[in-house]
């Protein structure tokens, strides 16, 4: 039986004190037990070891998107949805605050420190710091591993080099400065001291330098899932941004885009599964659809893959309930038809007497709860394209089956007058009938959240489609070709080459079908292609902070003419619609935050959403600056605990060769 590597970390800031076990057939993290601890040093003596390492670091990057807890309400990748212009949390059953984030973020609440239902705010700290130490544990004992040679050595080390900045290039635009760690330390260490987030940037770019030299392709790799070179020249092309070289940002995407081997696929291919039962909702085959099937992820046809995270069997297998979470609550009893005012929409299984396959809502869209609801951002501004709502773009395609509007729903309930009529939100004497259209009425992208569901399909009596069950298949892209496409959009609008970002920016739109092309963009525009094209793929709040770094280091204006000052764009505070981060500007823009000070009445009562501009980063988690005993690390701006005189390294080489002092 494979075995795996677990690693019990109990602070990750301690990562000195952590050890490797060797058990069989799972990952947990365990408490510590003094009489089963193995010696790094001893354990990792063979080339087996490091490959066990690498395996759960490998399967580790699912973890950031669909890991769950709290009965499938939640994954942690709506975190990331949540905090940015395309989502905000749905249940609007929870508590009244739930997403009042501009007082509850606080560090030394739940949300720094933990996972709560639906957001994982803690979750992203300390499994960062957990794929850190994967990587650094391969990095401290590869050198005393005998018998590997030069390449093999250097494989491993450029391999491990992603996965560390990987995790540090997401972690500094979540935290902002963070301790850095490079090593596994022979000694507990309680005197760190915070690394500047462009100290740190600066070190794992010259990282991802080597990493694209010594990893090899795809090809010449024996598993897909593991780190190969196209996916570390798409790291560098990151981190070259985030680090002000734009020309060598473009320089790497031409690489990637000309000749590496990679096309977009533009025509559809693989398997073909259509979805629901096609009286229900119909899917036209297309290549958006398959590019979308988790099946057709991981085969050699797929050209546009650069690096895929797969996900199925039994051993390995993360269920994700992407239909249950990301869809919207149409079976509500707030929903009501227009004349009798029954509920508009039936859940019934399939041995149901009354079950009709026309309504079979649940097998083609999946049993929505709307833990995360798209913005109206999402649904409708940015579709507009040259003033147009482009719904021939095949993302936004509703005439082929891609892309669902709550018009296309049908009253089910046989003994309504209104029965087999389409789905309106409002009454014709304008009376409401969806009461709560943050929860129960949103348009959404059936191609990406939608799974085949094994268990439910495989239960006649079944009545809760949710996704990716046991069984299912559920592989999921970490980068994909078309996002380098929109890379190399931004390293050329920050030049102040527009024409050139356009013409990126169009490859995508074409491939997609769009009717509407752009003669010039802007980074709104690019920021909203991202959206159209990687939804549920990119890290959209860390891409946003991202974005707005670059935006202040190159002086480039937003689409509404606003600069950033690179020493204040990230240290403000407030709710006021000027100022902040373009992170902010965007959120106050084109999402419900501040909008409402009032509060939004729903049929549970008053929900508030809030946003402040220091949580442009999320707080450092006390418990991880009281465990930090001999030292000092530097709270984020805003927060109770910030002191600008808290002294941090200014530069990585100064935090590495500190890492020893545990004085």
């Amino acid at each position: 039986m494979k075995k795996h590597i677990n690693i019990k970390f109990k602070r990750m800031l301690q990562a000195s004190l952590a050890v490797l076990m060797l058990t069989s057939c799972t990952e947990d993290f365990l408490e510590a037990d003094p009489l089963s601890f193995y010696e790094p040093g001893t354990t990792l003596t063979t080339e087996e070891g490091l490959q066990a390492i690498m395996s759960i670091a490998d399967k580790q990057l699912r973890n950031y998107y669909i890991h769950y807890n709290y009965a499938n309400n939640s994954v942690p990748i709506g975190t990331e949805y949540v905090f940015s212009d395309m989502a905000k949390y749905g249940k609007t059953d929870a508590g009244t605050t739930a997403a009042d984030y501009a007082n509850i973020i606080v560090p030394t609440g739940s949300f720094a420190t933990a996972t709560n239902d639906g957001i994982y705010l803690g979750y992203y700290w300390y499994e960062g710091y957990n794929g850190v130490k994967y990587a650094n544990t391969i990095l401290t004992y590869i050198d005393g591993i005998e018998g590997l040679t030069e390449e093999v050595r250097n494989r491993y080390k450029g391999q491990a080099y992603f996965h560390r900045a990987y995790r540090y290039l997401n972690l500094v635009y979540q935290f902002g400065d963070i301790p850095l760690v490079t090593k596994i330390l022979s000694v507990p260490k309680l005197n760190f001291r915070s690394t500047k987030k462009e100290a740190i940037i600066q070190m794992i770019t010259a990282d991802m330098e080597k990493a694209v030299e010594w990893v090899p392709e795809q090809r010449g790799l024996s598993l897909l899932g593991m780190v190969n070179k196209g996916a570390c020249r798409q790291l560098l092309i990151k981190c070259y941004l985030a680090s002000g070289r734009f020309q060598e940002a473009e320089q790497q995407a031409n690489i990637l885009i000309n000749s590496s081997g990679y096309n977009l696929m533009r025509n559809t291919f693989g398997t073909f599964d259509r979805g629901g039962k096609p009286e229900t909702w119909n899917v036209t085959r297309n290549v958006i659809w398959d590019l979308h099937r988790p099946e057709n992820k991981v085969i050699g046809a797929n050209t546009e893959a650069i690096m895929v995270m797969p996900n199925s069997g039994a051993q390995s297998f993360l269920g994700f309930a992407s239909m249950r979470i990301f869809g919207p609550n149409w079976a509500s009893a707030n929903i009501k038809t227009p004349t009798d005012g029954k509920t508009a929409a039936l859940r019934l299984a399939g041995n149901n007497a009354n079950y009709n396959p026309i309504y079979d809502y649940q097998r083609a869209y999946g049993r929505g709860i709307a833990t995360i609801s798209a913005s109206y951002y999402s649904q409708e501004t940015m579709w507009r394209v040259n003033g147009i709502e482009d719904t021939q773009d095949l993302r936004h395609n509703s005439t082929v089956g891609n892309w669902v509007n709550m018009e296309d729903f049908k009253y089910s309930d046989p003994t309504s007058a209104d029965y087999g009529t389409n789905f309106r939100m409002y009454g014709p004497t304008g009376t409401l009938l969806a009461r709560d259209t943050i929860r129960d009425w949103f348009d959404f992208p059936l191609y990406k959240i939608y799974y085949h569901d094994v268990v439910a399909e495989s239960t006649p009596s079944a009545n809760d489609f949710q996704g990716a069950t046991t069984g299912s298949i559920a592989h999921m892209y970490l980068y994909r070709l078309a996002e380098t496409y929109l890379l190399r959009a931004e390293a050329r609008l920050y030049q102040g080459n527009a024409t050139g970002a356009a013409e990126d920016v169009n490859v995508v739109r074409q491939r997609a079908g769009a009717s509407q092309m752009y003669t010039t963009v802007n980074i709104g525009d690019i920021c909203a292609e991202r959206g159209r094209e990687l939804y549920m793929e990119e890290w959209r709040n860390v891409e946003l902070k991202r974005i707005s770094h670059c935006l202040a280091i190159s002086r480039t204006p937003d689409e509404w003419g606003n600069t950033y000052d690179i020493n204040t764009w990230d240290k403000q505070s407030g709710r006021d619609e000027s100022g902040g981060s373009y992170w902010y500007q965007r959120l106050v823009h084109y999402s419900l935050y501040n909008k409402y000070p009032q509060g939004i009445v729903v049929p549970n009562g008053t929900r508030y959403y809030t946003m402040d501009k220091r949580n442009n980063y999320w707080p450092i988690p006390n418990d991880e600056i009281t465990a930090n005993r001999r030292g000092k690390l530097s709270q984020n701006y805003g927060y109770d605990g910030y002191d600008p005189s808290t002294p941090v390294w200014d530069n990585w080489q100064d935090a590495v060769q500190d890492e020893d002092s545990a004085e």
